[in-house]
């Protein structure tokens, strides 16, 4: 049986945050790049200077997830205004 978006939202059927993505070529080898660059920095550092490294690395991360939440929040409220927008041009088509 179909089940809405706003059921399958709500049942946890959907869960958009939790969806693989589909990487590009273009972003799997700035990916591979980055990672080929990492590993040359981190085997040049001391010890120390790797663990700063690494932690840096995962404040990047972090802060890249917060922006990615973020973005997705305002695509959710932009999506919605535009739906409320659509429901009242119903209305007046529909009344004609």
């Amino acid at each position: 049986m179909f089940q809405s978006i706003m059921e399958a939202l709500y049942n946890g059927a959907l869960t958009p945050g939790e969806r693989p993505y589909a990487s590009s070529p273009n972003r799997q080898a700035l990916e591979d790049k980055m990672e080929h660059e990492k590993r040359y920095f981190m085997q040049k550092m001391s010890l120390d200077d790797c663990q700063r490294f690494q932690a840096l690395d995962g404040l990047h991360a972090e802060a890249a997830f917060e922006h990615e939440a973020q973005v997705y929040s305002n695509g959710f409220a932009l999506g919605t205004l535009l739906m409320i927008e659509v429901m009242e041009r119903k209305e007046a088509m529909i009344k004609g």
